[in-house]
């Protein structure tokens, strides 16, 4: 992509030959070459390197198909890490696997699952429809449009605060929150549909890579009976890991989005720096509505009844949110497997670093996203956090209800 810049300008010379030899008496002429620029990532080698041994290790294990982990600095939109498992040698493409080459972490396009009900609850919020205090009662099965929809356990009827919808990853909670935002469902579609655009769904990144998908989000009016209930929490739109991670960044920096940067700058011939043009920015959300968002997904990693307790960090808060998605196999063309994830920040009162992880696949032990993705982040955070000497806060974690009691 940035060949022009590497490469340089060709030199040019012109002399007199005889017989194919120059003649040294006849003098000549020239331009000489100009040297490329060096280009500056703004990927820390580092990180990079903790990233790609963690996913690599826990595809292997899992027997999966593949797997990324995104790593960005929350505050400048700077991808810090990209990883994808399996890889290839770019010194030996003949012993590479077709299958692996390229960029999958921005080329792959899948149904997010449950990492995606950050930007439903963002929603509600926003709108004001919504607190995270706001009492929600989840049925074990709920009736909408043509089909019966569940949780991913069995349950007695719950009683759950927004909060607690978030924390146990309740589909039938979201349903039914996301159900507000219209005085009719497809006015509640449309609501959805214009905050999952703000948050770059359906969109390219910004990093203008080779390749890159924008994902798969239909318009409102083209949402099929059951999409209209599935997007909430997560199936029926598709997104890239680096789109998925940009969301979670987006929430960690207060609401405003920052388009991702692989590039820094240049460093030109003479040495002189010149820095990568400044990424975009728009507000997604209010700041009000961000740190209620981060206090909510902090309560899935600290809370006892949440799904991303493997997730959790000693001495530091951390927000993160858990995935686990139907996963449409892309050479059968039907449902078969599944996607799974993790996507939060640290710390949660100050927010630093965001991180990615998607395994497809899984095929061996457990397929859950909060049991093989929360690990990784864990791993990958604790790595980043010393990395880039990112000290813990030291203030309490946000302990907002999870359930309430319903009255008699």
């Amino acid at each position: 992509m940035l060949d022009a810049e590497l490469a340089g300008k060709d030199g040019k010379i012109r002399f007199t030959q005889s017989g194919g030899r120059q003649v040294p008496t006849a003098g000549s002429q020239g331009t000489p070459a100009v040297p490329g620029s060096d280009i500056e990532l703004t990927i820390d080698r580092d990180i990079q390197w903790a990233a790609q041994q963690a996913i690599t290790d826990q595809v292997r294990k899992s027997k999966a198909d593949r797997g990324y982990v995104v790593v960005q600095n929350t505050r400048t939109g700077e991808v810090l890490a990209m990883a994808n498992a399996p890889g290839f040698d770019p010194n030996d493409l003949s012993a590479a696997n077709a299958a692996a080459m390229g960029n999958a972490a921005l080329q792959d396009a899948y149904e997010p699952g449950s990492t995606a009900k950050v930007m439903s609850m963002a929603a509600v919020l926003e709108e004001g429809k919504a607190t995270p205090d706001t009492h929600v009662t989840v049925p074990n099965r709920l009736h909408r449009g043509d089909r019966l929809f569940k949780d991913d356990i069995d349950h007695i009827t719950w009683y759950l605060t927004l909060n607690g919808v978030l924390a146990k990853s309740s589909n039938i909670g979201t349903i039914l929150a996301t159900g507000q935002l219209g005085k009719d469902q497809a006015e509640a579609n449309r609501v959805l549909y214009s905050y999952l655009r703000k948050f770059g769904i359906g969109s390219p990144t910004g990093l203008n890579f080779p390749g890159e998908t924008p994902g798969i989000l239909a318009k409102p009016q083209d949402w099929s009976t059951s999409q209209q209930y599935t997007i909430p929490f997560g199936q029926g739109l598709s997104v890239s890991a680096m789109q998925a991670a940009s969301v979670y960044s987006t929430i960690a920096n207060g609401g405003v989005r920052i388009e991702p940067t692989l590039v820094r700058g240049t460093k030109g011939p003479d040495g002189r720096f010149t820095a990568a043009p400044a990424p975009k920015e728009s507000r997604v959300v209010s700041e009000k509505t961000a740190e209620a968002l981060s206090r909510m997904l902090e309560s899935v990693v600290k809370d006892r009844e949440g799904t991303g307790t493997k997730a959790a960090i000693p001495g530091y808060r951390v927000a993160g949110k858990t995935g686990t998605a139907n996963r449409v196999d892309p050479e059968l063309g039907y449902y078969k497997g599944y996607t799974a994830s993790f996507a939060g920040f640290a710390p949660a009162d100050d927010p630093q670093i965001t991180v990615y992880c998607a395994i497809q696949n899984p095929t061996k032990g457990n397929y859950f996203g909060g049991q093989i993705c929360g690990p990784i982040y864990k791993k990958v955070m604790e790595f980043a956090l010393k990395t880039l000497h990112v000290a813990p806060t030291g203030s309490a974690p946000a302990r907002l209800p999870v359930t309430f009691e319903p009255t008699p």
